[in-house]
């Protein structure tokens, strides 16, 4: 392990350069035609593209390098997590691209927002993943949200976006209230430090103020749980995805989550480890709860988008139940493998669920949102090959073998079986086994029923070829999970020291 005292730009290349990359686009955008806005398109792929070369140049070398006296931190892990948060923003763009022109969201006043905005987000994301100093996870957060709050709120004469805007923005700003109050309460637990490994060694040590330090991890807990979507924090999803444009709605269901799991990581583990009986505990109740009220209510949905929404509940289970099985007592010897299944599953959930919001942008035109599931009927007719794909892609959701979904879910539960877990193993698998039925569903609407819309389908040849590999990766990559989940075990061993 490197440290550097004093700043060092190296492992700061890749933010360096998306700022002033977004911050560019953005300029030169103002003086682009709107007949030459696919310019601000390809600058912003571009960018991303960059951004994984400098990116994948530090993971490569695979060294932890602490910067800006140790508020910053490359690791395998951040290197990782980012490289797969611009893979998901690039997939997000390609898809969003026709729908964002038809609905207007580049056109006027608006320019080239869109993208710039989720480049910010970006940003915001690459602080939060590489945060070592708890105000610098929050200025990253902040920084993620404020653009996702604009980009919900983007097509200002739509009111069902405005109402979703403003239920975002103040469930939002409760959820960073709860996060800085509880990250406020841990400063004063261990003797005023903002240093994430400050805090582990005064917690360790035990000389914290441990009632103090109980409550501020409650506060925490509540905090990322609000962000992650979590029951009882999760009222704002459904009526957010269902409110927002559907290519924010993958904004805001894609990459952050990635950098959601990155903070509980380095909030939960890397900062509060020795306090693990205690938070484990509190993510026990809310990965039930969310497995238990995510699947039963998508059950009741018509809304595809809203379906989805409580779908994202409950696959947020399950990343809390990886997260709670890395301790059990004293033992820590599971830690690697229950963090590395947590990483692999919200690595998989990412780009499954690009896929299906980009299916649902895909058969939207000009005046029509293909949200609700009688619009899929048939769909096998229309289109057989993208009918497939969106079976795939719905079976991974499931579950179902051989899709990279079940090696997800398996690797998941086996971390939770090894903690003598049993009961939870079985309540996991039971209401998987629900859940299964609203997606299958979807399925049955697409081979058995008959076409309500007979409207051409046409796709831009990138969006074409994304959702076709799209597809085909999820089941390569279930079939062949060994490479992906090795990469996360190798990041998180590396990462924390195990």
């Amino acid at each position: 392990m490197i440290e550097n005292i004093s700043p060092n730009l190296v492992p700061v290349y890749a933010e360096i350069f998306l700022l002033i990359a977004a911050s560019a686009i953005l300029l030169i955008d103002m003086f682009l035609s709107e007949s030459k806005r696919a310019l601000t398109y390809y600058m912003s792929l571009a960018t991303l593209a960059v951004c994984g070369y400098l990116t994948w140049i530090d993971y490569s070398a695979g060294t932890t390098v602490y910067t800006f006296h140790n508020m910053f931190v490359s690791d395998p892990m951040s290197n990782l997590l980012k490289l797969f948060t611009y893979l998901a923003t690039a997939i997000t763009l390609i898809y969003s691209r026709q729908y964002a022109t038809e609905r207007g969201m580049m056109s006027g006043n608006l320019g080239g927002e869109f993208y710039v905005l989720a480049l910010f987000s970006v940003l915001g994301q690459m602080i939060m993943i590489s945060a070592n100093n708890m105000l610098i996870i929050y200025l990253g957060l902040e920084l993620m949200s404020l653009s996702l709050y604009a980009l919900v709120a983007l097509r200002r004469d739509h009111a069902v976006s405005t109402e979703a805007s403003m239920k975002y923005f103040i469930l939002g700003a409760l959820a960073s209230g709860f996060l800085l109050y509880g990250i406020s309460m841990l400063y004063g637990a261990t003797g005023g430090s903002l240093d994430i490994s400050i805090v582990a060694r005064t917690a360790a040590l035990g000389t914290a103020n441990h009632k103090i330090l109980v409550f501020g991890i409650v506060f925490v807990v509540a905090g990322l749980a609000f962000k992650l979507g979590a029951v009882p924090f999760h009222m704002w999803v459904p009526d957010v995805y269902q409110g927002s444009p559907t290519a924010v709605t993958l904004l805001l269901g894609g990459a952050p989550k990635i950098a959601a799991f990155a903070i509980c990581i380095r909030l939960l583990v890397e900062g509060l480890l020795p306090m693990a009986i205690q938070w484990q505990q509190m993510l026990m109740v809310l990965a039930v709860m969310s497995l238990v009220i995510g699947n039963l209510t998508a059950i009741a949905q018509t809304n595809l988008k809203r379906m989805l929404a409580y779908s994202t509940i409950a696959q947020v289970g399950f990343v809390l139940l990886g997260l709670l099985s890395g301790v059990v007592g004293d033992d820590t010897s599971n830690t690697a493998t229950a963090y590395s299944a947590a990483m692999y599953y919200t690595i998989t959930y990412v780009l499954t669920t690009l896929g299906t919001f980009g299916l649902i942008m895909m058969l939207a035109r000009a005046g029509f949102e293909a949200e609700e599931l009688s619009d899929f009927k048939g769909l096998s007719k229309r289109s057989p090959w993208f009918a497939a794909v969106m079976s795939i892609l719905l079976f991974s959701l499931a579950g179902v073998p051989p899709m990279m979904g079940f090696a997800a879910k398996f690797a998941v539960l086996q971390s939770v079986l090894s903690t003598g877990a049993v009961w939870l193993t079985v309540v996991a698998v039971m209401f998987s086994l629900i859940g299964a039925f609203y997606y299958l569903r979807v399925i049955k609407l697409m081979y058995f029923d008959e076409p309500t819309d007979t409207a051409a389908i046409a796709v831009p040849f990138d969006m074409r070829a994304t959702l076709t590999i799209n597809g085909i990766a999820v089941i390569v990559l279930g079939i062949y999970a060994g490479p992906l989940l090795t990469a996360c075990m190798n990041a998180m061993t590396r990462t924390l020291g195990t």
